[in-house]
């Protein structure tokens, strides 16, 4: 998390398993990690024992583990269902579809592209992004269209797209290595990893129009008000990067960190380049409102201590006991 003190910038890391994807709903944090999606709450009567006093305004305990194995899980979002309530959707690279959770099962697949005619432990078109559009799922970006496992590292230079998830159909080709579309402000937004661009795409063309582009691979992307928060990393590994015209740059002008970016003029407004333990971010959320946020997941004492109860039920626990 990054997150403000005093007038310094706070780096301040948690230790979990290759986590991947995230996906923010009011005072629900979803992590999708190596083989589990962790969802955590936000507690605010926890806040307010943290120390030092009245500093964290948003301290997020565990509440569910859901062990989905090595599916590579990427993009993740809440989406909104009939009844009022929001259902965790997530990217299955590995079987190159899109999945919620199950009670029973590892996942329960709910998409895939059309051109994916079995539910194999493939990777074959390293299916990645995930969009929403009015609270649905709508765009996604894989990295080819190819239906052979691993089949889109072939020509994984420009061989990326773009799909309408409702009508199955591709509306995007040509790209470099496509991840993370955001719709926002009337407008598709996204990032072409491969050269390290942030842009938008003309729905009527499927033409990708360049904002700004950034010294790393373009990974993650989230908005406020006119700014966007977009991830960069790295990108040492050559069996995956080799070949695109990111990694063509000399390794000391690729960065890791966050950029933020005025939408409005492409001016780059702050960034946040970590330059020792950190080389990948595949993911990034605005906490909106939070300034100072805190997650906890291995503190035994805390997280055997703190209890949340439905409304009902804290009428009937004693005042002294009540946060």
């Amino acid at each position: 998390m990054l997150r403000a003190d005093g007038d310094v910038l706070n780096t301040h890391f948690r230790t979990l398993v290759k986590p991947m994807g995230l996906a923010i709903q009011g005072d629900r944090l979803a992590i999708g990690t190596h083989w589990e999606v962790i969802e955590y709450h936000n507690l605010p009567s926890v806040s307010a024992k943290l120390e030092p006093p009245d500093k964290c305004d948003a301290c997020f305990l565990p509440r569910l583990a859901h062990v989905t194995g090595d599916i590579q899980i990427h993009e993740m979002a809440w989406v909104k269902q009939k009844e009022g309530m929001e259902q965790l959707w997530f990217v299955n690279t590995l079987f190159s579809c899109l999945c919620v959770r199950d009670d029973i099962y590892n996942f329960r697949p709910v998409w895939r592209p059309f051109f994916i005619d079995q539910y194999i432990p493939g990777d074959c078109c390293h299916l990645n992004g995930l969009g929403l559009r009015d609270g649905v799922p709508r765009y996604v970006t894989a990295l080819g269209k190819t239906n052979e496992p691993g089949g889109w590292r072939q020509n994984k230079r420009d061989g990326g797209i773009v799909m309408d998830v409702p009508s199955n159909e591709i509306i995007a080709t040509g790209l470099s290595m496509p991840h993370s579309p955001r719709w926002y402000r009337d407008r598709l937004w996204l990032l072409e990893s491969g050269t390290g661009s942030f842009g938008t795409l003309d729905l009527e063309t499927g033409k990708f129009q360049s904002l700004v582009s950034l010294p790393g691979f373009t990974r993650g992307l989230s908005f406020h008000g006119s700014l966007a928060f977009i991830g960069l990393s790295q990108v040492r590994e050559s069996a995956v990067f080799g070949g695109i015209p990111i990694a063509e740059r000399a390794l000391e002008e690729r960065i890791c960190g966050v950029y933020v970016l005025n939408i409005e003029t492409g001016e780059v407004v702050g960034f946040v380049k970590f330059e020792d333990a950190v080389q990948e971010i595949f993911a990034v959320e605005v906490l909106v409102g939070r300034r100072y946020p805190e997650l906890i997941n291995d503190q035994s004492e805390l997280l055997c201590g703190s209890f949340e109860l439905p409304d009902d039920m804290i009428a009937e626990v004693p005042t002294h006991l009540r946060s």
